[in-house]
């Protein structure tokens, strides 16, 4: 069976709910710069997902996977920042990471399986 929307992803779907989760966390935090930047990158895996996923070709698509993994690997480095700048504590800053390698392990093996 194809996938026919990319609703229908898993990896989508749980990059939605990493974003959920990053805008939960991060919804009382003052530092107005730091949570637009974590936030419009937990965003961005989602959106590049389904960017990628209705373009002409594989090979886009590819590309925009290689993106959505970019902006994890952003969200993930911020995540170390905000424990550093104590705007998260430990576990809950590994909580958040947890699900971003479970995301980038996920966009691995599709960007693998399309090759």
């Amino acid at each position: 069976m194809t996938v026919q929307r990319f609703e229908d992803l898993k990896v989508w779907q749980k990059s939605q709910d990493l974003a959920i989760k990053v805008y939960k966390a991060f919804s009382k935090i003052k530092d107005l710069g730091f949570k637009s930047q974590i936030t419009k990158a937990s965003i961005s895996i989602s959106n590049n997902i389904a960017e990628g996923f209705d373009r002409s070709s594989n090979a886009d698509f590819k590309r925009f996977l290689y993106f959505a993994l970019g902006s994890n690997s952003e969200v993930r480095s911020m995540l170390y920042l905000s424990r550093r700048l104590e705007y998260t504590d430990k576990d809950e800053s590994n909580e958040l990471i947890k699900v971003t390698n479970e995301v980038s392990k996920m966009l691995y093996a599709f960007i693998k399986s399309m090759k």
